[in-house]
Formats: C-alpha cells, sequence, structure tokens
C-alpha cells in the first residue's frame, strides 16, 4: 500500500512542478523573444514560444538530486524505524546508485545543453550525432544503462545499448513534428514500462517512470494541440534519452518467465510507433535524394493528416497505436518464447495495417 501511496505523490507532485515551471518558462520565452518561428519544411504555422524543455529539464533533473538528499536524510534520521526493515533496505540500495545517476544526470545535462544551443544555433545534424554518441557510451558504459540478454559480453552490450540509445534520442527528436505529439507518446511508453517495472518488483525504475509521467503531463497541459509552448530539441533529446534509460533499465533486471526474448521484445514493442515514423521517414527522404537529417513534413503524422485528420485526431490516433502495439509488452512476463513471439507478430501486424492505409497518395511534397 505504501508504494502505491508513494506513487501517487510522486505523480502528482513531478506533474505539479512541472506545471508551474513550464508556465514561468513559457512567460519567460515571449520575454525574450525566444520563439518556434515557422519555415517551409516545417509544419507548424504560427509562431510559438520555445523553452518546454527547460521545464522539462528542471523537474527532472531536481526530482532525482531531491530523491538522492532526500533518502540520505532519511536513513540518517530516526525515521526509518517508523516505516520498516524492508524501507531500509530499499533506501540503502537507491544511495548504492548514486554514482550510476550521478552520471545518468550528467549525460541528461549535456543532451539539454546540446538541444539548447541546437534551438538557439540550429547545429549540423552530425555535430549533435557525435555528442549524442558520447553521451549514449558514456550512460551504457560507466553508468550501466545497457541491457543484459543473452550476449555475455559487456563490450557488446555496452555498443548495442549505445546504439539503442541514440536510435530512440533521434526517434523522438523525429516525433516532435506535431503539438502534443512526442511527449504524449513518451507518456504513453512510460506508463506502459512502469507496470512492467511493477510487475517485476522494480521499484527504482518504477518510480523514475511516474515522475517522468509527471514531468511530461505537467508539459502537455501546454503542448496538447494547439501548442502554446514547444519542447524543442533541448526537451526532445532529454525526453528520448529517459525512455530509452528506461526501456534498457526494466529488461536489464527483469527475471521473466518468457526468458532471454524478454529483453529484446519489451523495448521494440514499447517502441514501435516512433521507430515505425523513424524508418519510414528516414527511408522516404533517401528514396527522395535528401539527407535523413533534413526536416520536412512526411512524418507518419504528417501523412495521416493529408487524409483528412485534424492535428487533434491525428495526435489521438498516434497515442491510440501506442497503446495497441505497446500494452502487449507488459504482459510479456506472463508468457513464454512462444508467447512472446505471437506478441511481436501481432505488433508487427498492425504496423503493416498501419502501413497499407496510409500509404496511398502522393508524399513528394
Amino acid at each position: 500500500m505504501i508504494f502505491v501511496i508513494s506513487a501517487i505523490i510522486l505523480l502528482f507532485s513531478s506533474f505539479a512542478v512541472s506545471l508551474v515551471l513550464t508556465a514561468v518558462v513559457k512567460k519567460l520565452a515571449i520575454r525574450r523573444g525566444f520563439y518556434s518561428v515557422p519555415v517551409k519544411d516545417r509544419f507548424h504555422t504560427e509562431t510559438v514560444p520555445l523553452g518546454g524543455g527547460i521545464a522539462i529539464f528542471l523537474t527532472m533533473t531536481t526530482a532525482i538530486i531531491a530523491a538522492l538528499a532526500g533518502v540520505k536524510i532519511y536513513l540518517i534520521t530516526g525515521v526509518p524505524d517508523l516505516f520498516g526493515e524492508s524501507a531500509v533496505i530499499y533506501a540503502e540500495n537507491f544511495l548504492s546508485k548514486t554514482n550510476q545517476l550521478l552520471i545518468i544526470l550528467s549525460c541528461i545535462t549535456v543532451l539539454f545543453l546540446l538541444g539548447l544551443w541546437d534551438d538557439k544555433k540550429h547545429l549540423s545534424p552530425f555535430f549533435k550525432l557525435a555528442v549524442q554518441f558520447a553521451v549514449a557510451f558514456a550512460a551504457a558504459g560507466l553508468g550501466q544503462v545497457r541491457v543484459e540478454m543473452f550476449i555475455e559480453s559487456k563490450v557488446i552490450t555496452t555498443f548495442l545499448s549505445a546504439f539503442w540509445i541514440v536510435l530512440i534520442i533521434n526517434a523522438f527528436n523525429f516525433l516532435d513534428n506535431m503539438d502534443g505529439l512526442s511527449a504524449g507518446i513518451a507518456v504513453i511508453a512510460s506508463c506502459i514500462l512502469f507496470i512492467a517495472a511493477a510487475f517485476s518488483g522494480q521499484v527504482y525504475v518504477g518510480a523514475l517512470a511516474i515522475v517522468f509521467v509527471g514531468v511530461l503531463l505537467g508539459f502537455l497541459v501546454f503542448n496538447f494541440p494547439p501548442a502554446k509552448i514547444f519542447m524543442g530539441d533541448a526537451g526532445s533529446l532529454v525526453v528520448g534519452f529517459i525512455v530509452a534509460l528506461l526501456t534498457l533499465r526494466t529488461t536489464y533486471y527483469n527475471q521473466a518467465e518468457s526468458g532471454s526474448w524478454y529483453p529484446v521484445f519489451l523495448p521494440l514493442l514499447v517502441m514501435a510507433v516512433p521507430l515505425y515514423d523513424f524508418v519510414s521517414v528516414t527511408l522516404l527522404r533517401i528514396k527522395q535524394g535528401k539527407s535523413p537529417f533534413v526536416g520536412d513534413t512526411q512524418h507518419f503524422s504528417h501523412r495521416l493528416k493529408k487524409r483528412g485528420l485534424s492535428d487533434t485526431r491525428t495526435v489521438l490516433t498516434l497515442y491510440l497505436a501506442t497503446l495497441c502495439t505497446g500494452l502487449g509488452a507488459a504482459f510479456l512476463y506472463q508468457v513464454d518464447s512462444v508467447g512472446a513471439i505471437l506478441i511481436f507478430l501481432q505488433t508487427f501486424m498492425i504496423l503493416a495495417i498501419i502501413a497499407v492505409l496510409e500509404t496511398t497518395g502522393n508524399y513528394e511534397k
């Protein structure tokens, strides 16, 4: 019961802080002239304040630092006696991960500064990619944000995990192409990962996921169509990194009955829609002789809108698609290897149906 109450407190407190900070940042962005201005190759047609990523970054980092400080105070006072021995064990285990958390905080900070710099100066995509890989290898190698599966070599799993982190960072950066899309899908993915973590008894992963959900919901109050503020790259890079972290951490500690396939399928199922968007728009750009890193209006969301959907309905459709493909991931621990493969195939078929329905028409323009 205490963990349910704690989850509710974490959710609403992170939501409240994010809501207030987003409102404050929005006013400051307007005052400082920090805007996203419409351009030909982008979807939005109005000037909208930037800086939502600042609120997301500040709320997340404050929550992690406050958790470390709070647990430390909890252990050095007489309070532990009130909650029993198990609470003390959880607190001590949490503090034992201090170095890893500090490395993760450093990675988040670097990505935030990179994104903020890009929001102001429009950096080279190759420079951004190089920094992302550096951060990803630091997180996977030093912060142990990596998946352990049937491969015993830590070198190989570190490389695979770093590649996954960069892939998810860019998938959510790509998703930030319509009001409420990137943050909303991150909320759904994090909720699914929270459920998976709760089922497998992963207290710390679950706590991080529920705080992250609260942070994003506070931002979504201002970002859901029509958006009053954008997160910018300062937000999308951080959001992508945290989602990647959650997928890797959830699979890393789980001892599922579905065996070694669990850590392979869980992140793929949860990230099915973001990965579909990333792969499909990248292939479209390459086919047209364009750089995959140059923005345009050929994303999954834009292709749906061209079929007559409003912005809100397009976003809600993608939310529903994410739920349909991701819910199976929360129950992978209950099935054997055959069941896991069937759930994966079902998700693939859902994406195949979506591809068939939305590939008619000319998306060259």
